[in-house]
């Protein structure tokens, strides 16, 4: 019986996308930190998948445990962890942002510092990547508070850490109709700043020693 046909979604790889064999998706996520990819039964589910978020898709539980090669998250290998290993806390989470034009499309995300795995990602139609590492920051904040957590978070942006700190975001963004709803983000998670006490240690991201965030979307 011939192997039935299967799409491949790259969501984070060398060049995301999808693909319509496992060989021409091992290229894209070799050797890549942080790869997200999976298998799906027809092109029609993987353009859908693809539209979406590695976390819509994949099962925790095959991420946390390694299981199944065409959907797993690759983790960083042993000679990289034994290299940084006394610097870094791995038992954290680590946010960053991007941003297509500044101000522009911008979006963040917060990732397992160790294993990759996506917590959060969110979408704005235009922003700047500032508020992005601010919301990130606090975006995490929120969600260890609800689970009674002081897991560290790492941010390789000062602007960020101070805009925390201060409890102020300090953009200069017009507030126009296609900026409203990201500022009401704003305004929600400085209220929250001022509203909550947390215990989780905001850490700089030493990308010259250490390499890129690992929640780095991959983009420079």
């Amino acid at each position: 019986m011939a192997k039935k046909k299967k799409y491949y979604v790259v969501w984070q790889g060398v060049t995301p996308g999808i693909y319509e064999t496992w060989a021409g998706c091992q290229l894209q996520i070799k050797g890549y930190p942080g790869a997200r990819y999976k298998s799906f039964k027809t092109k029609e589910e993987a353009e859908a998948a693809y539209l979406g978020t590695a976390s819509d898709h994949m099962d925790t539980r095959i991420l946390a445990k390694g299981h199944s090669p065409e959907s797993q998250s690759v983790k960083p290998s042993k000679a990289d962890l034994s290299q940084f290993e006394k610097d870094i806390v791995w038992d954290s989470i680590s946010v960053d942002a991007a941003c297509s034009g500044n101000p522009g499309l911008m979006e963040y995300q917060g990732v397992d510092t160790k294993s990759r795995y996506q917590f959060f990602h969110q979408k704005f139609e235009l922003g700047t990547n500032n508020i992005g590492e601010f919301l990130a920051i606090v975006h995490a904040l929120a969600m260890f508070k609800k689970e009674g957590k002081n897991t560290p978070i790492y941010t390789d942006s000062r602007n960020a850490i101070i805009w925390v700190n201060k409890k102020k975001c300090k953009t200069t963004l017009v507030r126009n109709a296609r900026t409203e709803k990201l500022h009401q983000v704003i305004q929600r998670a400085e209220t929250w700043l001022k509203n909550n006490s947390w215990n989780n240690p905001i850490l700089k991201w030493e990308t010259k020693k250490w390499g890129e965030i690992p929640a780095d979307f991959g983009r420079k």
